[in-house]
């Protein structure tokens, strides 16, 4: 079992990578109303297909293994304008189903 600073450390590592990652066009379109507060959008697979998912998935070990791939297969230039997660969306709705805690 994690302890409350060690989880604090990696929701600070997962917030420092999401800042690093999120593009203007995705702070704007959460300010407007757009993304419920708590949530952050993502753009998964081939067809970039836009999923809304809570900010408490940057914490868990599995989403921070795909921010790390996102990262190496995009760099800080996101082609959707966003944050793009380069797996199938099948891949995803499954990894994000189990996260569900």
């Amino acid at each position: 079992m994690k302890t409350t600073s060690n989880r604090f450390v990696g929701i600070v590592q997962a917030k420092q990578k999401l800042q690093r990652t999120l593009s203007q066009r995705i702070r704007m379109a959460s300010s407007v109303g757009d993304v419920p507060k708590g949530h952050l959008a993502v753009y998964v697979g081939n067809d970039h297909k836009r999923f809304v998912i809570p900010i408490s998935y940057l914490s868990h070990p599995l989403f921070k293994d795909l921010l790390d791939w996102a990262e190496e297969e995009f760099g800080f230039n996101h082609p959707m304008g966003g944050l793009t997660i380069p797996c199938t969306e099948d891949y995803f709705i499954s990894l994000t189903s189990s996260l569900n805690y």
